[in-house]
């Protein structure tokens, strides 16, 4: 079997599989016969073939598949009219403090926020499938240690953690959203927490977190859910 009927197979199976393809399970369609090193190989020319055109092919956390380029895919918003979940400033915040910081206590959360994390929050991260428990820290109590999954990754459009982009380190995540995204009357997700922030704290503005990064991509904007809503006030 030549390259380019490898190439093709690669291509025919990209597109029509809907979810990421791991090169260990491309190389099941060729019974093991194509190395991985060739695989990768021929993916890369198959992804600088698309190169430009209205569908990519990329390589995400789980595998490589094909997706709508970025600069076509806010004029297909119509074709699928049922808009994906808002989450809360205080699920966003949350989320990108293990993203960056991971692996965290619930407790390490807290002391970074200046606000207490419901329970709710975390569930709806984990129901989500961003999150996730990978360990337990040795100290009195042993706390779950949570991380990302390679789900928070591939809804991202990214291959790993490293390619998350740099954030401001003089302003907060929830700013930095706002700055992108504008602010949004509310429209509360059932995992939003209710902000009991220490006495003198805005609610409006949260502490900035020093030295983090942004959960948003400068140059490819995020997935509409990754959005985050100001509280309407009174």
């Amino acid at each position: 079997m030549n390259s380019n009927q490898v190439m093709r197979i690669l291509e025919a199976a990209l597109l029509t599989s809907r979810e990421p393809m791991s090169v260990p399970r491309l190389r099941a369609l060729f019974e093991d016969q194509v190395g991985p090193d060739t695989l990768r190989q021929l993916l890369e020319s198959l992804r600088e073939t698309w190169k430009g055109r209205s569908v990519e092919l990329v390589a995400l956390a789980s595998g490589w598949r094909f997706q709508t380029a970025a600069d076509v895919s806010a004029f297909l918003g119509s074709l699928h009219p049922d808009k994906p979940p808002k989450y809360s400033r205080a699920v966003m915040e949350t989320l990108a403090i293990i993203a960056y910081r991971q692996p965290v206590t619930r407790g390490d959360i807290e002391a970074i926020r200046g606000v207490t994390v419901s329970s709710q929050v975390i569930k709806t991260l984990e129901d989500r499938g961003w999150i996730e428990t990978i360990g337990h820290k040795e100290v009195l109590g042993r706390p779950a240690l949570l991380g990302t999954t390679r789900q928070f990754l591939d809804d991202l459009g990214l291959e790993s953690l490293g390619q998350l982009p740099m954030l401001d380190a003089n302003r907060g995540i929830a700013d930095l959203l706002d700055s992108q995204h504008g602010a949004e009357s509310d429209h509360r997700h059932p995992g939003a927490e209710s902000d009991h922030r220490h006495p003198g704290e805005n609610p409006n503005h949260p502490q900035p977190i020093q030295d983090e990064h942004s959960l948003v991509d400068p140059v490819r904007p995020p997935p509409e859910e990754f959005v985050a809503h100001e509280p309407t006030q009174g």
